[in-house]
This record gives structure tokens, sequence and C-alpha cells, in this order.
């Protein structure tokens, strides 16, 4: 399996943004997206996860067959607003996205041990920390399979420790032949990483 954008460019209220942006990946691959504020990397992500048209260029996912026809398809994407109903319990909205996006990978409780936070599977989504709330985000990654992840500054709100769990579970997911493109701030510990600096002359 191959993520491989040719050429892309995106615009942001009508406003080019980016442009001449080409990478691949292949199974067991990380991208690191770097840059300025206003660089483009979180339209990048967008354009990639299919959430936004690109205005120039093509994104395509190879070898994904039936069962993963299209970028769309096969990513997780992980934004800035965490995607969780802040009524809804953490167990509830792990369940619902598990259901909506079938392919059950890890059930709630699984998950949540993951990234350190049983003791807050009955609480509301809303009444967590920033972090807790990320940390949970995270858990969603890991409640159905998606071989593509596309991860914006995933690490936002997480002290040290919960740093270091996050980069151990996605070096597992690379391990079992899983791709990542995470746009960030910050080192995220996985050695290898290809880079791609917005506005800084392409990747490497």
């Amino acid at each position: 399996m191959r993520l491989v954008a040719d050429n892309l460019a995106g615009d942001r209220g009508g406003e080019p943004v980016f442009d001449g942006v080409s990478f691949a990946l292949s199974n067991g691959e990380c991208l690191i997206v770097t840059g300025e504020n206003g660089s483009g990397k979180s339209t990048l992500l967008r354009i990639v996860a299919g959430l936004l048209p690109a205005s120039g260029g093509s994104v395509k996912l190879e070898g994904g067959g039936e069962e993963w026809p299209d970028v769309m398809s096969a990513c997780h994407h992980l934004g800035d607003r965490n995607a969780m109903k802040p009524a809804l319990t953490v167990t509830e909205n792990l369940k619902f996205r598990q259901d909506f996006l079938g392919r059950p990978f890890l059930s709630a409780e699984e998950a949540l041990e993951e990234v350190a936070l049983p003791s807050v599977a009955s609480l509301p989504f809303g009444y967590l920390s920033t972090g807790q709330r990320r940390r949970v985000a995270i858990a969603g990654l890991l409640v159905a399979f998606r071989p593509v992840w596309l991860l914006d500054e995933p690490t936002a709100g997480l002290d040290l420790g919960s740093e270091r769990r996050f980069a151990a579970l996605m070096r597992a997911h690379l391990e079992d032949g899983g791709i990542i493109v995470a746009a960030t701030h910050v080192p995220l510990g996985i050695e290898g990483a290809k880079e791609l600096v917005m506005g800084g002359g392409g990747s490497k």
C-alpha cells in the first residue's frame, strides 16, 4: 500500500496557501509535516483526508484494493477539536465511533487502558481536562482499524508521560504496516521519519 501526493495545492478562503507538495509513503513509513503557523499544515491534512478539495494536484492510495479503495476509507483524521460529543460519556463516544466506522480493533475499555485513562470511562467527555480529552481522542484511533493515520498537532495538551505513550502507539502502528502523516511543532519520537517543511522547499 502506498499513499501518494502529487503536486498538491491548497487554498484557504479562496486564497492560495501552498502548492507543489509531493510525497510517497509505503507501509510502515511516517511523514512529519512542519512549518510556521499559517503555512498550510492543517489544510494539507484535510485535503489528504478528503475533507477539503485540492486546488491542484492529486492524492491517492495505491494497493488498497476493494478493502481500502481511497484515502478517505482508509484513514483516521485526528484534528484539533477531538471529534467527541461533550454530553456523552467517554465510553459512549468511543463505542459510537467504533460502530460508525466499523472494523473494530480494541474495545473502548482496552483503548482507554492504552492511554492510561480507564478511570474516566463513565464521565461525560465535556467534564474532562484538555489533556484528558486529547488522550480520549487518541483512544479513538484504536477502537476501529484504519491503516492511515492523519494527525494534526496530536500531542497538543499532553504531558510528557502521555507523549511517550502516544509515541509508543505510533511506533506500534508503523510496525504493523500502518502509515502516518503528522503535522507538529514538537518532536514525536519516531526515528527514521520523513520530513516535509511547508513553505520550505519540499520533503526529504
